[in-house]
């Protein structure tokens, strides 16, 4: 599941003061906070990779690095940015080929831009981006190992594809296009250029099909938490039903252009937190 609603596609790009990522983490006990903060740490640094306006083969390397210090931290030998981590890979047991996962997705944008995917590439890069860090964040939880699994499968899926129908047009302005190839052929939209797509007609029809997903993988990660105890689900519920929120605004608004950006109120929000948190 994705750990931050941000103006970004893959959800690291803002401080995690000011999100409901934030709001989520801080109920947690200490220790499980402070790991939850690391794997922040950790993907919002791969994700500035990604969506920096470096030269493309100075990301890779960069990209690459961050791969070979994964290996050398569960090697017994993190270099210095990932001293911090070894404890709590040990006190989690967090897995290697989950964090390798989220390197292997944000580096789907580098080589170019991502532009009207199949649904077998979307949900690849969904997993990677998304669930993959469901898959850190439910081992913190305290989860059993096969709901925890498939609630990151489910809820991370939930969350990257609101985020998706969230950003069209600023993804659009960087030229990527995250709709997937089949969806727009169905709604009689063929080429991939990101802004002449968000400006067609027949746009809505697309974003339809995927607000069908979303609400499917919002249903199954419903069904998920509430057979699990409820302390450890506190925090995934409320990114849930913050994200399901904005997935509402969005229906509201519709997505004809010209789409005003869409943001859940204070108040909502205060209200999901004594729901979810205190009471």
């Amino acid at each position: 599941m994705t750990l931050e609603a941000t103006a970004d596609n893959t959800d690291y790009g803002t401080a995690a003061s000011g999100s409901s990522f934030y709001a989520a983490m801080r109920i947690l006990p200490r220790a499980q906070r402070d790991a939850m903060f690391l794997i922040y740490s950790f993907c919002r640094q791969v994700d500035d990779i990604a969506d920096s306006d470096g030269p493309r083969d100075e990301r890779l390397a960069a990209i690459q690095q961050w791969r070979d210090d994964i290996d050398a931290l569960y090697e017994g030998h993190p270099p210095p940015r990932l001293r911090d981590y070894a404890a709590t890979v040990k006190r989690f047991g967090l897995k290697r080929e989950d964090f390798q996962a989220v390197i292997d997705g944000m580096e789907m944008d580098i080589p170019q831009n991502i532009r009207a995917p199949d649904l077998a590439t979307l949900d690849l890069y969904c997993d990677r981006v998304a669930s993959a860090v469901g898959r850190l964040s439910v081992r913190v939880f305290g989860m059993p190992e096969e709901d925890g699994i498939l609630l990151a499968h489910h809820l991370g899926r939930a969350l990257q594809l609101t985020n998706i129908l969230r950003d069209i047009d600023e993804d659009a302005g960087l030229g990527r296009l995250y709709l997937p190839r089949e969806a727009l052929l169905l709604a009689g939209i063929t080429g991939d250029d990101p802004v002449r797509v968000i400006n067609d007609r027949n746009l809505p029809k697309v974003c339809a099909a995927l607000v069908t997903r979303a609400k499917a993988h919002f249903e199954k990660s419903d069904e998920i938490m509430k057979r699990n105890r409820r302390r450890a689900v506190r925090a995934p519920r409320i990114m849930s039903k913050y994200y399901h929120a904005v997935l509402e605004l969005l229906l509201a608004r519709g997505f004809a252009p010209p789409r005003e950006p869409v943001r859940v109120n204070k108040l909502t929000k205060i209200g999901i937190i004594l729901r979810y948190a205190l009471i």
